[in-house]
């Protein structure tokens, strides 16, 4: 159709000129409200904030149209004809190229300024904009095609290779590690206690991840994945740390002894599943497992990680419910309601939304605890509650524990300089059934590190990593857990999945940041009164911030089906059973053998975890003990009765690795996943880069390709390099 036809109209074919009205109009309220939604099929591809084409470029709704909410990848449109180029001269007061490979319009960035493009100036754009309002969202992507990683570059300030001067630098460095705040610090504030450790031994524990997480942060930025991404305790390792904790044969112990053993213990456990990451690593077996990840496998096993603390959440926060429910509120109303409220440019109430709520309610909570409102009359808040003779006391002492803030002595007692140092808590304890358990745990953290890393490369980098790159950073993090399980921080290191979000929002994808922020942790980590500080944090406020951390950990595992169809009936069903059974079936386990009457030891957000004491696989040696006796070796018979004792703890692995929900999400999906059949654009197969590309694209070999020449020493390791 040319543009001499007297009613221009859509004409057949796969890229007609979209419709002046909108074909599927608002509905009632949304025409009252305003409400114009940003992910749904009721907008063109530009109101996503992603890709903007011309007008005779767009397709209508009854054609294939890119639903970004299902994680559809956008459709490359074909070469626009000569008379629709006229007619687009014809309507547009400036002229565009007629071409796909049109300029993309930069949006508002978060920081709120502007920068021009296709409708950034002119008459007709500010009619545009009279039209159809353009808000930021913190859009996190959705393919790698060419336009779109266009796009993806101008939202971003500074991209991967970028090296900004030495004050940005230090501002978001400090920036982004306080946006993570959260992600750092809480893990070790839950397992300490739960191994019997003091206020001061939380704070050495604070230090020590502190060290740890700035030195392995150095060693992947440098020789992992090279993105940046902050290494750290993942929520992962919670689960299992928990398991091990509160195994029957560590409830005799008590006090600081307790600590340190079950210390010694988790650190046998995660050197030797540390061990094997790094041998799947790099020994090029990731390489292989890659082809069974998918983002219809990493979203349940992630979501599940999240999902599975729900005992551990509220319960807790109930024990002081005027803290910590005003600290739930607190950090949604930053997060959320505030989200786009800019000081300096800078959205600091979203950024910030865990450290300010937390020192406004820790604020709160000083003021009430010095107006003597947790203040009750001879009793005394330091006496264990074993001693307390009254019952008046008695009733008010779990108030008191929990509300107060000058309960913990933490900050008081920690020496101002500490220097962590390895096997500080003595030499590690190691078991082949804890083991066991650890390394089956660094799978599922491989498989949550697989989904940071394709993540985040289409957020800062040219182009995905290749297989190569991702298994030689799983096994550099398999070698840095082995770090923190010499350390002793009672959990493996590996990326932390909040990543993603947090340079999605802050829009800073430099190494450069990540590298001297951890240079910042190594140096604040020599300095005990932080971690006395810190240590200082009640559990309330801790409990409260984890329901917040949890949930997002949730979302963002659901985040990566937006890279398939999640609308496919297939992988509707396949997500929805992973994550029914990921709850259903450890809820068996660790309900099996449970008397509802029966009076358990430990306090109830524990008892998940103590699975391995009366779960369904309990097997007996006793009367094949009683069959070995008939052997007249002494020697064969103690080593056959070795042996099956060593085959009888397999009822604690079992038991315990089918406790948690990560385990069960991540079978189901990945069988489900690579047998039910469906098509690579439905599974949302990733896609990394290969050697043609890194050939043809020097941008990606300069992207992850290992500093000061190193990489020139390992060009015979194919599996480990670009």
């Amino acid at each position: 159709m040319s543009s001499s036809d007297p009613k221009p109209g859509p004409k057949p074919g796969p890229w007609p000129p979209a419709p002046e009205s909108s074909p599927m109009p608002p509905s009632t309220w949304a025409k009252r409200t305003g409400f114009r939604p940003k992910f749904s099929g009721e907008t063109t591809a530009s109101h996503s904030g992603q890709l903007s084409l011309p007008a005779s470029a767009r397709a209508t709704p009854s054609e294939t149209h890119p639903d970004l909410e299902a994680g559809q990848p956008p459709l490359r449109p074909p070469p626009v004809s000569a008379g629709e180029q006229d007619k687009a001269k014809n309507d547009k007061p400036q002229p565009q190229p007629p071409s796909a490979a049109a300029p993309v319009k930069r949006r508002r960035d978060s920081d709120g300024g502007r920068s021009n493009g296709p409708d950034g100036g002119g008459a007709n754009g500010s009619v545009r904009r009279q039209n159809r309002i353009e808000e930021t969202v913190e859009v996190l992507p959705q393919s790698m095609a060419d336009d779109d990683l266009v796009a993806r570059n101008l939202h971003m300030k500074y991209g991967l290779r970028d090296t900004p001067g030495l004050v940005p630098i230090g501002f978001y460095g400090l920036q982004h590690y306080l946006s993570m705040l959260g992600s750092l610090i809480l893990v070790p504030l839950v397992i300490v206690p739960a191994m019997g450790g003091s206020h001061e031994d939380i704070a050495n524990v604070v230090s020590t991840v502190l060290f740890v997480c700035g030195i392995t942060t150095l060693l992947h930025t440098s020789f992992g994945s090279r993105l940046p991404l902050i290494q750290g305790p993942s929520f992962v390792f919670l689960a299992p740390a928990l398991a091990i904790i509160n195994s029957p044969e560590f409830q005799g112990l008590n006090g600081n002894n307790n600590f340190k053993h079950i210390m010694r213990e988790l650190q046998g456990a995660i050197i030797i599943g540390s061990a094997f990451q790094a041998v799947l690593g790099y020994s090029g077996l990731m390489s292989l497992i890659l082809r069974l990840i998918n983002p219809v496998v990493v979203a349940p096993t992630i979501a599940a990680v999240g999902l599975s603390f729900y005992s551990y959440g509220f319960p807790l926060v109930g024990k002081c419910l005027e803290i910590g429910v005003v600290q739930i509120l607190l950090v949604v109303i930053f997060a959320l309601y505030l989200r786009k409220i800019s000081i300096l440019s800078h959205r600091i109430f979203l950024i910030y939304a865990v450290p300010l709520s937390l020192a406004i309610t820790w604020a709160a909570a000083f003021l009430l605890t010095e107006a003597g409102a947790y203040t009750y009359k001879g009793c005394d808040p330091n006496v264990p509650v074993s001693n307390v003779v009254s019952n008046h006391c008695r009733k008010y002492m779990t108030r008191m524990k929990y509300c107060r803030v000058d309960t913990s002595h933490a900050l008081r007692s920690a020496p101002w300089f500490r220097f962590p140092y390895p096997l500080q808590w003595g030499v590690p304890i190691f078991t082949w059934k804890m083991s066991l358990v650890m390394c089956v745990v660094s799978i599922i953290a491989s498989v949550d590190s697989v989904g940071s890393y394709h993540a985040s490369s289409l957020l800062v980098a040219s182009m995905p990593p290749t297989p190569g790159v991702v298994s030689r950073a799983i096994g550099l993090e398999g070698v840095t857990s082995l770090l923190a399980g010499l350390w002793g921080t009672g959990t493996g290191s590996t990326t932390l999945t909040e990543n993603v979000h947090t340079i999605a929002v802050t829009k800073m994808g430099s190494r450069r940041v990540v590298e001297l922020g951890a240079c910042v942790l190594v140096i604040l980590s020599l300095v005990g009164k932080v971690g006395g500080f810190i240590a200082s944090i009640p559990q309330v406020m801790v409990a409260s911030l984890l329901c917040f951390m949890w949930a997002m950990f949730t979302a963002l595992g659901l985040s990566n089906l937006r890279y398939s169809e999640a609308g496919s009936s297939r992988n509707i069903i396949i997500v929805g059973l992973s994550l029914f059974f990921s709850l259903s079936v450890p809820a068996y386990f660790q309900q099996y053998g449970v008397s509802p009457n029966s009076n358990l030891s430990v306090p109830s957000y524990y008892q998940p975890y103590i699975v391995a004491s009366h779960g369904p696989f309990n097997s007996q040696y006793k009367g094949v003990r009683l069959r070995f006796c008939l052997f007249q070796n002494v020697n064969l018979r103690r080593v056959l009765v070795n042996l099956c004792k060593s085959f009888v703890q397999v009822n604690y692995v079992m038991n315990t690795l089918l406790s948690m929900n990560m385990v069960i999400a991540f079978i189901m999906a990945v069988v489900l996943d690579n047998t039910v059949p469906g098509s690579r654009q439905e599974r949302g197969v990733y896609v990394w880069s290969d050697s043609e590309t890194v050939t043809r694209e020097p941008a990606l070999a300069k992207d992850y390709e290992l500093p000061f020449r190193v990489g020139r020493f390992f060009r015979w390791v194919k599996w480990v390099g670009i």
